[in-house]
């Protein structure tokens, strides 16, 4: 759910930070329209859930950046 110039980041994160898990969903899909809607997000966003699927962090449409995803990715490693 992520605007495609941030696809090879986020798919890139799994590198920088060894054990998570990466993906990039299509918010044009049905499923990914309503993951869109049930994350209060007008088009796309960024996610980072747990491992059980709870929303940690979340940033809507155009105010997503990468940058801020690993800076959190960062901090919840450190716990």
């Amino acid at each position: 759910m992520i605007c495609a110039k941030l696809k090879p980041a986020v798919s890139g994160l799994e590198n920088e930070f060894p054990g998570i898990q990466a993906r990039n969903e299509d918010a044009t899909t049905p499923e990914g329209r309503a993951a869109v809607q049930a994350l209060g997000f007008q088009s796309h966003g960024l996610v980072i859930r747990s491992a059980d699927g709870m929303v940690l962090w979340k940033q809507p449409d155009h105010e997503a950046r990468i940058e801020d995803a690993r800076a959190e990715l960062a901090r919840l490693r450190k716990g």
